[in-house]
C-alpha cells in the first residue's frame, strides 16, 4: 500500500515537472519579458495574504495625537540654502561652435533626464552645438516616446539659449548621422567607449579632436558618462539649471498633472473628476517601486511561496540571463542589509507608524504593481483614500498618455513635484530624482531607513508600540533635512553645495 502511495506521489511530481517545463512553450507570454499584460501563472494569480498580522492590527487601531499630525504635515523650515544665481556669465556665441554633439539615451524617464542634463554639460565643455537628444526605445516597456513627446522643447531651448547652442535637427549636410546609420556598422564619428563618470579632460582629449575633424560626434551609450567631481562650478550649476528649470513637461502632461493635484487636494466626497474643483487639502505621494522587474531583480522572498520563487527565477533568467549578483545571498542576508524593496504592506506599516492615518489622501505613483490589486489590498485597508491616475482621471483625460510608460511616469513625476510629502518604497532613480528636486525647493521628502525597517520586519515577535517608537526615532532626521553631497554622489540627488548657495 505504501509503495503504491509513493509511486503515485512520484508520478504526480513527474507530471507537475513536465507541466512546468512545457507551459512556457504553449504560453510564451506568461514569461515573456514584454508580456506584462499577462499575469504570471505562478505568482500574480496567487498573491500572498498579509504577512505582519500583529503589526497590521496595531496600525489599524492606533490613535494619533493632534500634535503628531501637525508636526507630520508642517512644511520644512528654511534651512539657509537657496538655488544659486544663473550659471551663464558670458552669453554663448553659436558662431563659435566646434561642431554637433548627438547622444542616444537608454533607460527609463529619470535615467534619460540625467543623460539630457549631462549632454548639455558636455556640449558646454566642448563648446559644441547639442542636437536634441534621441531617446531609445526601452526594451522592457516598449515605449517609443521621443524628447518632444515628453518635454517642452521650446522651453528647453529658451531657458538654455545663453548657455549653449541647441538645434532640433541636424543641417542637411549631416542628415546621414542617424540611429540607423550607427546601428549598421563601425563609424568614424561614433564614440562607444566613453567611460562611466568620465572627466571633463577626457572629453577634451578624446572627443574634441574628433569634433574638429568631422564636425559631428555621436556618443552612445551615454548614460552616466560624466563625473560628478572635479568639474568647474559653472558646469555643475548648468546641470542643475537643466534638471530643475529647463526640463519642463509638455502642456498636456502638466494639465493632467494639475487636475490630479487639484482633485487630491479636494474633499474625497466631491466629484473627483470635476475640472473646476479647487482644494487646499494635503496629500502624500507614495512611489511604490514594486513591479515585476524590481521583485525579480531584488532576489528577495515576498511571501508567495515556491510558486512565486519559481516564477521570479524564470523571469530573472529571461531578462538578465542569470546576471543578477544578489542571487548568491539568502533572503535573510539581503533583508538584514536593507537590500529588499518594501512590499506594499510594509510601506503602509511604515506610514502608519510615522503618524499617517486612514484619513490621509495618498496618491500611488506606480506603473504596474507586481501582483495587482491583490498585492496592494492590505495597503488599501490601511489607507482607504488611496488614489492613482485611473481612479482620479477619466479614460478621455488619460488618452494621450495611456499605455506609454514614459508619459505615465512623467505624470507621476509631475504630481510628485507638487505633493506636500513624497516617499518611495525603496531607493532608485525616481527616489533619487525627487530627493534632489525637493531639496532644491526645500519641500519634505521621507527617506525610509531600509536597514532599520528590515530588522524590524524580521522580528516576528515585535509588538506595535515598540515598532512604532523605533520607526519614529529612526526617521526623525530623514524628512528633508539638508544633506551635503559627498564625493562621487550625484548632483541631481544632492544639489547642495554645488547648485545651492548659503543665504542668511
Amino acid at each position: 500500500m505504501k509503495l503504491h502511495y509513493f509511486q503515485s506521489q512520484s508520478h504526480r511530481a513527474a507530471l507537475a515537472g513536465i507541466f512546468l517545463i512545457l507551459v512556457p512553450n504553449f504560453f510564451p507570454n506568461l514569461f515573456h519579458p514584454l508580456g506584462r499584460a499577462f499575469p504570471s501563472l505562478f505568482s500574480e494569480w496567487i498573491a500572498p495574504s498579509a504577512k505582519h498580522i500583529r503589526l497590521l492590527e496595531g496600525a489599524l487601531h492606533q490613535e494619533i495625537s493632534e500634535k503628531l499630525q501637525s508636526d507630520l504635515w508642517s512644511p520644512l523650515v528654511y534651512q539657509g540654502w537657496k538655488p544659486c544665481r544663473d550659471s551663464a556669465v558670458v552669453p554663448f556665441n553659436p558662431e563659435k561652435s566646434r561642431g554637433y554633439i548627438q547622444v542616444f539615451l537608454d533607460g527609463g524617464l529619470n535615467q534619460q533626464r540625467m543623460g539630457i542634463c549631462d549632454a548639455v554639460a558636455v556640449a558646454k565643455i566642448l563648446n559644441a552645438t547639442l542636437v536634441i537628444p534621441h531617446l531609445e526605445v526601452n526594451p522592457v516597456w516598449q515605449d517609443s516616446s521621443t524628447f518632444t513627446d515628453i518635454f517642452d522643447v521650446d522651453h528647453f531651448m529658451e531657458v538654455l539659449h545663453n548657455e549653449i547652442s541647441i538645434v532640433k535637427e541636424l543641417p542637411s549636410m549631416y542628415s546621414w548621422s542617424t540611429r540607423e546609420y550607427y546601428a549598421t556598422g563601425i563609424r568614424a564619428t561614433r564614440i562607444k567607449t566613453a567611460p562611466l563618470h568620465a572627466s571633463a579632460n577626457w572629453y577634451l582629449e578624446n572627443v574634441l579632436p574628433m569634433l574638429d575633424s568631422h564636425g559631428i560626434v555621436a556618443i552612445a551609450p551615454f548614460s552616466h558618462r560624466l563625473a560628478f567631481d572635479n568639474l568647474p562650478k559653472e558646469i555643475q550649476l548648468l546641470r542643475c539649471k537643466v534638471n530643475f528649470q529647463a526640463l519642463a513637461f509638455v502642456p498636456h502632461i502638466k494639465l493632467l498633472g494639475d487636475n490630479l493635484v487639484q482633485r487630491l487636494r479636494s474633499s474625497p466626497s466631491t466629484n473627483k473628476r470635476t475640472k473646476d474643483e479647487r482644494g487646499s487639502g494635503k496629500f502624500i505621494v507614495l512611489h511604490l517601486r514594486f513591479d515585476k522587474d524590481m521583485a525579480a531583480h531584488s532576489a528577495c522572498d515576498f511571501g508567495g511561496g515556491k510558486a512565486e520563487k519559481l516564477a521570479l527565477a524564470k523571469y530573472r533568467q529571461v531578462i538578465w540571463q542569470g546576471r543578477v549578483m544578489k542571487t548568491q545571498f539568502s533572503n535573510d542576508e539581503l533583508r538584514k542589509q536593507g537590500r529588499c524593496p518594501l512590499t506594499p504592506e510594509e510601506i503602509g506599516l511604515l506610514l502608519r507608524a510615522l503618524g499617517f492615518n486612514n484619513n490621509t489622501r495618498l496618491y500611488l505613483a506606480s506603473h504596474k504593481v507586481y501582483g495587482g490589486e491583490a498585492r496592494i489590498s492590505t495597503l488599501r485597508k490601511m489607507f482607504p483614500l488611496m488614489e492613482d491616475k485611473k481612479s482620479l482621471a477619466s479614460d478621455e483625460e488619460r488618452a494621450q498618455v495611456d499605455k506609454k510608460a514614459s508619459l505615465l511616469a512623467a505624470v507621476d513625476y509631475y504630481v510628485s513635484m507638487h505633493t506636500d510629502i513624497f516617499i518611495s518604497a525603496s531607493p532608485g532613480n525616481m527616489h533619487n530624482a525627487m530627493l534632489g528636486y525637493r531639496a532644491y525647493r526645500n519641500v519634505k521628502t521621507i527617506k525610509p531607513n531600509m536597514v532599520l525597517l528590515s530588522q524590524l520586519f524580521l522580528n516576528e515577535s515585535i509588538e506595535w508600540p515598540e515598532f512604532q517608537q523605533a520607526v519614529e526615532n529612526g526617521h526623525k532626521n530623514r524628512q528633508g533635512q539638508i544633506r551635503l553631497r559627498k564625493e562621487t554622489q550625484s548632483v541631481y540627488t544632492y544639489p547642495i553645495p554645488d547648485c545651492m548657495c548659503q543665504q542668511n
